[in-house]
Formats: C-alpha cells, structure tokens, sequence
C-alpha cells in the first residue's frame, strides 16, 4: 500500500497512468485499432498491446459480458434441469409492465416456432390462450387446422370463448377450423355422456386429442371462486364441494388436485372437452399462466395432470416458480398421433377434407400413415 502511494505521488508514475488510461479509452471506447493508436501516440504496435494489458491487470479495465437475455436464459436452463423440461420460455416482465401483455407474446413465438405449415393445433378458452392468439404472426399455411378441444362457453360470460378464438387463430395461419359445436357444460351428465357419441361431436374431440400442438390455459381455484369459465355453472355449494375434494387448478374444463389427479364432481361428467388421457398424449402441449394465484397451488399439479411420466431420458414436465412466467413445451412427437385410432370416429373424412391432394383413390394419407 506504501509503494502504491509512492508511485502516485511521482510525475513519471502519473504521466505513466495518464498514458494507459488515454490508450485504454481509445482502444476500448473509441473503437481504434492497436496500429492506429500506435500512428497517433507514436509507439510501436507491441508497446500498445503491452499497456492495453496493463490496464486490465491493474483494473482501470474492467470487461462485463452480458446481457438481460442471458439472465432468462439461465432461468429456462434451471427450469429444464429442476423440472426435467424439453425446454422452457421465460418472460421477461419490468416493473409497471403488465404481464398479461407480455407473456402472450412469447406464447405466440413458441407456439408458431413449434409449429408447422400443416399442424393439426388444438386450443381451449379463456384470456391467456385469447391473448397469446392474437400475438401470434401473420402465417401462410394453408394446411394447418385449428381444433377446438372444449365447449363453447355460456352467452352471459364476456371472456372470448373457444370457438371465437379457434377461428382468430385459423385466420391468422391462413389455414381452416374445426369447432365443436356443442356447450361446454350440459345440464346432465347424461345429456352430456349422448352428445359426446354424436358423430360430429365425436370427430371434433378426436381431432383435438390427436394434434400436434395445443395451447392450453390454466385456472385457479383460490378464493371463492372457480375459474371464470365456470362462474355461470357453478353455485356456492358446488365451489365448496369440488375445494373440498382438493381442487386446485383446471386444465382444458377439467379439475385436477396437487398431485395432477382428476378431481371427480357432478359438474364433471357434464363437461365437454378433450380427456386429459388424451391430452397427455399430445406431442406439444403449451401451457400460458402467469401471476402467483395460479403458479403457487398449480405448480406441479397441471403439468402432473398434462404431461404422463416419461423414462430417465425423456424427464417429466412441470411447472416453475411463482416468481418467473413459464411456457411450458412437451417434447415433439410424430404428426397427428392417435390419428389411426381417431378414424373411427369419421376423421378420414375429415383428413380427405383438409389434405385432398395427400389422400390417395384408395383413402391412405401417406404422410399421416392413416388409413380408413
């Protein structure tokens, strides 16, 4: 410490350091080259690579590399480790920024950089799938299909229902729509248990059961209070009664506990939507949620119901901390599974419809695999 003051207090020590420092900020500020700043100061190239390293070793540089992306980077990387994800998006929200227009925007970029021109794409209600919809880029695909994988909600509910946002996701692919003409929620489960052996009804389940990607909100069920796709089907005693049963969260109309467990009730078995059986076995499921009512009691309990448990080399998906907004993939599959199963259900029909031109004289699609 003695010797670092002596060499400040002597002219040659300051002029010395005064000479580094105008090299460093020449080189490192002003973008010249080591030979310009040789030609300016009149020193040769190697004495200018010398001092340029004597600033760094003596700290008047100081280097930082990095980058706010790095950061989510990292996130998603802890993400994929801890939760044994395919991979992960986080969002990044600042502070005033409100999440519900962030975080649909990079729901959208996954879901069209997943996708492909002739994806079979399946998507539910409410507003986190309406406003990740409407980030997603205008598309010319022709080919792709949009398929509704629950009931239309009740006229009295203001959210933007399923079929509404089926279609605003077709327009913006350029491709065509299959709904499901049907409410979401029956008055009886045996009204319920018929429409589902409709024809019509039938093949519109079995398409959303077999795409390739589906985009998926998530409900909370804190409160007292279901998700708002419920408010104009459920009573007071109902909310209690399925709280009870250990609710937590819904995925795709259904109500699943911490441990991703279906959650049996009356109010069940009039649900139209696509089973969460099927919907495991979806090559690309997104789930977009974000805020800590739903992250907290949903945490694993979504991804538990959405994604089956997978072997040590294909790890299981779950969902994240509260305090980062996930988007969450499944690993990619092979087009349109469950297809051939789904033909009995008239979606042969359905494929020579979509893809005329891939369907042969004898109704084999030959890059589906399918036959009827």
């Amino acid at each position: 410490m003695v010797a670092n003051k002596l060499t400040m207090t002597t002219t040659e020590s300051r002029n010395h350091i005064e000479l580094v420092l105008k090299i460093a900020r020449m080189y490192y500020t002003d973008n010249l080259t080591q030979a310009q700043i040789a030609a300016q100061i009149g020193y040769s190239r190697p004495t200018i690579s010398r001092l340029l390293s004597e600033s760094r070793d003596r700290g008047m540089v100081r280097i930082e590399i990095g980058h706010p992306l790095e950061r989510l980077m990292q996130l998603e990387d802890a993400l994929v480790r801890r939760y044994g994800l395919k991979c992960a998006r986080v969002a990044q929200v600042n502070p005033g920024q409100d999440p519900s227009t962030i975080v649909p925007r990079y729901a959208a970029a996954l879901l069209t950089e997943k996708s492909s021109p002739d994806s079979l794409i399946t998507v539910s209600n409410g507003r986190a799938v309406a406003a990740t919809v409407r980030e997603v880029a205008i598309q010319d695909w022709p080919k792709s299909n949009v398929a509704q994988m629950v009931g239309a909600l009740s006229p009295s509910n203001p959210m933007t229902d399923s079929p509404d946002i089926c279609r605003m996701l077709a327009e913006r692919l350029g491709g065509t729509v299959t709904t499901l003409h049907v409410p979401m929620i029956l008055s009886s489960a045996h009204i319920a248990a018929a429409m589902r052996q409709e024809p019509q009804i039938a093949t519109a389940l079995a398409l959303g059961g077999g795409a390739d990607v589906a985009l998926e909100g998530v409900g909370a069920t804190e409160g007292d209070r279901l998700s708002p796709v419920f408010d104009a089907y459920v009573t007071p005693h109902m909310v209690k009664e399925i709280r009870a049963q250990g609710a937590v969260a819904t995925v795709c109309g259904h109500f699943i506990d911490a441990q991703g467990r279906p959650v049996c009730s009356e109010l069940s078995d009039r649900i139209i939507s696509v089973e969460l059986d099927r919907l495991k076995r979806i090559a690309l499921v997104i789930g977009v949620a974000w805020g800590q009512e739903k992250s907290r009691p949903s945490r694993p309990a979504w991804s538990a119901a959405i994604f089956p448990p997978s072997p040590p080399t294909k790890p299981q998906p779950k969902a994240c901390s509260p305090d980062i907004h996930p988007i969450l993939p499944r690993r990619r599959g092979r087009i349109w599974p469950g297809v051939v199963w789904a033909r009995h259900y008239g979606v042969d029909m359905v494929c020579r419809r979509f893809y005329p031109e891939s369907v042969g004289r004898r109704g084999y699609r030959r890059d589906m695999g399918c036959c009827r």
